[in-house]
């Protein structure tokens, strides 16, 4: 299929789709917003005056809906991301030393209770290396997640169905006390993509 015709195929989808419509009726950034909204409902995740991490933010979306929490956030993403009020947000790559320092000073003496994380790599197509490269860069954000969650704190990763997506959930379990799966129903049914909650996280021994 040509790119031109993939691209008509992916208009026609979205104008079709109705979280896209419900996103643009809402003043939302992107339909993803719905995805962790059901989470949200489901398990109870963002409490208002918590401080929470958003990682591979942009367009903004969940952002935004944490915000309207009223959690503090701190975004960070390779993109640019307009502002959102209450959201401080970080132009870097997660992968980058000095982006994490960034981050850090962002937070500052704040407790974080929840990073939340979206991002996905530019995907290829290629089954088994796109599930590869989104379980790298999952890897990439758990480190930094044992790192500034407070103990009890929860990690909400978004990862593509694989082997490797059950090599990261061994590793996610030795430092979290429960694992939950969520396909939330704005997931297009035909994506491979599932949310792994990690919740209450361990305290160094």
């Amino acid at each position: 299929m040509s790119r031109q015709a993939k691209s008509r195929r992916w208009h026609k989808r979205q104008e079709a789709d109705p979280y896209v419509k419900e996103s643009r009726q809402q003043g939302y950034r992107s339909r993803a917003v719905f995805k962790l909204k059901q989470i949200d409902q489901r398990d109870k995740l963002l409490q208002s005056g918590m401080t929470v991490l958003d990682v591979g933010s942009a367009p903004g979306g969940w952002s935004q809906y944490a915000a309207e929490k009223k959690c503090r956030v701190v975004a960070v993403d390779i993109l640019e991301m307009p502002e959102i009020e209450r959201v401080d947000f970080i132009h870097g790559d997660i992968t980058d030393a000095q982006t994490i320092a960034n981050i850090k000073d962002a937070i500052g003496e704040d407790s974080i209770k929840l990073v939340i994380c979206d991002l996905a790599p530019n995907l290829t197509g290629n089954r088994f290396g796109d599930q590869a490269r989104t379980a790298e860069l999952a890897n990439v954000v758990l480190d930094f997640a044992l790192e500034i969650l407070a103990p009890g704190g929860s990690l909400l990763q978004k990862l593509f169905t694989g082997e490797d997506a059950a090599a990261y959930r061994r590793r996610v379990k030795q430092h979290f006390t429960k694992l939950i799966v969520r396909k939330p129903d704005a997931s297009r049914s035909g994506s491979s993509e599932f949310y792994l909650l990690a919740k209450e996280k361990k305290s160094l021994k």
